[in-house]
This record gives C-alpha cells, sequence and structure tokens, in this order.
C-alpha cells in the first residue's frame, strides 16, 4: 500500500546518479558461489574500486561479520587505501549486490534524506537465502537516523533509473516479470515508482541482455549520463545475440520524450565482444558503470572495444575523469560495478 502522505507529496525525490554525492557503498564479496571456481580474484577488483573511490568521496562497505572485518582492512591497508575516507560497518549480508539489496536514498528541497527500503528477493527468488540483504537499508537508516519508507513490493536499484528530473527508465522484462509483483499490473507499478522516488514520467524498454540473470535490469543496458543525455548499449554484429534486442531498445529511446515533451540526445555505446567462462555467456556491459564524484568507474573486459567505450563517456562527460577497471572476474559473477555500488546522495 502507498503511504500516505508519500514521499513524492512531501517534495521527495530519487537524485540522479551525478549529483553530489557523500559516499558509495559497496557490500563486501565473501559468497563464493556466486563466483564458482573464480572467487579468489574477486575481493582486488573492490579493493581497486574503493582505492579510487577514496579519492573523490566516502567509501561505506558492508562487511559480513567480525573476521571478514579484520581481513578487510588488512586487504585495504596493504593496497595503500586511504582509510580515513572508508569505513567498514558490520552488517551482515548474504552476497556483494549493493546495487539491489542496498539503500535507495531520496532527499527534498530542504536537504532532508530518507530511505526506501523495497523489498528483495534475489531476482525472483533465484538464489536463497537473502534475508540479511533484504534487511540493510533497514539497518542503515536506523544508523544513520533517517526516516525509512517500505513500499512492501519488490524493486532492485538495477532496475531503475532517474534523470534526477521527474524521468525514470525501466525495462518490461524486469519489472513485469511475475516473479517480483505478480499483483501488480504496469499501471500500479508505475503508482509506486510516482510516489516513493518523486518521478512523473516512466519509460520502458523491453527484453535485456543475454546472460543477464536479474530479468533485464536497466543498467546494463541504458543509463542517463545527464538530464537530457542517455547511453545505451547497442550491438553492430547482427549475428550476435543481442543485437536484436538492443536495437528495438534503441528504436524505443529514439521515440521517447523527457518529463518535459522533448527528445532524448540518445548515444550508441558499443558492447565487447561476447564474453563467456565455463562456455556460459556473461553480460558483460560498458553500461554498467558507476558515476561518482569528479570520475566514472567503467568496466572492461579485455576487449578490443574497452578504449572506445571510455572515449565516448569521456567525450560526453567532460567533466568527469572516466576510469576503467577490469571486470573481466568479476562478471563472473554477472554483474559489474554498477551492480555491487550505490551511492548515497549529499
Amino acid at each position: 500500500m502507498i503511504a500516505d502522505p508519500s514521499p513524492a507529496s512531501l517534495g521527495f525525490r530519487m537524485p540522479a546518479e551525478w549529483e553530489n554525492h557523500v559516499s558509495t557503498w559497496f557490500s563486501w564479496p565473501h559468497k563464493e558461489a556466486s563466483w564458482p571456481g573464480k572467487f579468489e580474484p574477486v575481493p582486488q577488483v573492490f579493493v581497486e574500486m574503493t582505492k579510487i573511490l577514496s579519492e573523490y568521496e566516502f567509501v561505506n562497505i558492508n562487511i559480513k561479520d567480525n573476521e571478514q572485518l579484520l581481513s578487510v582492512t588488512q586487504l585495504l591497508l596493504a593496497a595503500n587505501v586511504n582509510m580515513t575516507k572508508v569505513t567498514l560497518h558490520v552488517n551482515p549480508t548474504n552476497d556483494a549486490w549493493c546495487r539491489d539489496h542496498g539503500p535507495i536514498y531520496i532527499k527534498n528541497e530542504n536537504g532532508e534524506r530518507a530511505i526506501v527500503d523495497w523489498g528483495y528477493n534475489a531476482w525472483g527468488d533465484k538464489y536463497p537465502p537473502y534475508d540479511a540483504d533484504d534487511a540493510v537499508p533497514i539497518i542503515i537508516a536506523q544508523k544513520q537516523n533517517l526516516k525509512l519508507y517500505q513500499p512492501g513490493i519488490v524493486m532492485e536499484g538495477g532496475s531503475i533509473e532517474v534523470n534526477g528530473k521527474g524521468t525514470l527508465l525501466t525495462s518490461e522484462a524486469c519489472l513485469l516479470n511475475p516473479n517480483r509483483n505478480p499483483h501488480l499490473n504496469k499501471a500500479q507499478i508505475e503508482g509506486y515508482l510516482m510516489a516513493y522516488l518523486g518521478v512523473t514520467n516512466i519509460l520502458w524498454l523491453g527484453e535485456g541482455i543475454i546472460g543477464d540473470d536479474t530479468d533485464g535490469h536497466i543498467d546494463d543496458m541504458t543509463r542517463f549520463i545527464n538530464p537530457t543525455t542517455i547511453v545505451t548499449a547497442f550491438e553492430e554484429n547482427q549475428q550476435d545475440e543481442n543485437y536484436t534486442i538492443l536495437l528495438e531498445n534503441y528504436e524505443r529511446l529514439l521515440s521517447m520524450k523527457d518529463q518535459d515533451g522533448k527528445p532524448f540526445n540518445i548515444i550508441k555505446l558499443p558492447m565487447p565482444e561476447p564474453v563467456y567462462y565455463e562456455d556460459v555467456r556473461l553480460p558483460a556491459s560498458y553500461a554498467n558503470f558507476l558515476i561518482a564524484n569528479k570520475c566514472v568507474l567503467v568496466p572492461t573486459y579485455r576487449s578490443v572495444n574497452d578504449q572506445k567505450a571510455i572515449d565516448i563517456l569521456q567525450k560526453h562527460m567532460p567533466d568527469r575523469k572516466i576510469i576503467g577497471i577490469d571486470c573481466t572476474d568479476l562478471i563472473w559473477g554477472l554483474g559489474a560495478i554498477h551492480c555491487v555500488s550505490q551511492q548515497e546522495p549529499a
């Protein structure tokens, strides 16, 4: 049931990712089953992300327990990470996908902040248990003494993308999947998004990329980089499984309008060549980047298109340093940089 009064009616909205951050949140990886046979290199990717981000903003990290607290501290110190910019919190988790189980912050014009705690069911009950992950926003709201809104429906951070001015992008494949909210239709889901995130204009893409076990998260495909500009993954190879999916989404974008009725500037972002591990096609995409204060962390895959993607983003976000991070190992968990991070707006 939608709260009365709703956050939107009180002037709250979800800020765009490029708006000023207090910090970025991570949930430190520990579930080896998420990277079967290849977990060992994964923590070092988190070390690298933490070290880079801590040059630009604070980093908050959810830690499973006191034993992990010690081991992560040692890893970060060994990499000469500036620990005055990093805080480790013993907030138990089941897995590392903070974009989807972490807090969604909203704020109003007075600078007041609150947290929306959507329900989390590990992308349609695919990977139980997820009870600890589901509790993370509640714990953080308590620790930060922030008002907590609980819509009572399932929603993941990776499934929604906002421009901060009233427009939200999502996908039919994910939000209309019966494994999330089978009791809600499209209009009802839009009602929740409007009430809790302060958006007025909701745009729907279709299917997600091949290999994405989230049923089509928007953050693997299409992203806002400013209020009027969208970058979208595009596959040039007509023989690739993603070609038709991404072409259809691109064509939808060309006809879409923003909250003021104006068309968007649509920028094509290449896809890497297919990335496989143990004969499994992985959801490798350059769209899974994180916009932080003065920098953007972009996943790379040892592909000939890595630098091309970085150059495109640098051209269209000239006020930020575009930094590639090798996610060839991380993507075996079926997610990259945006999937494991969650911004906390100032």
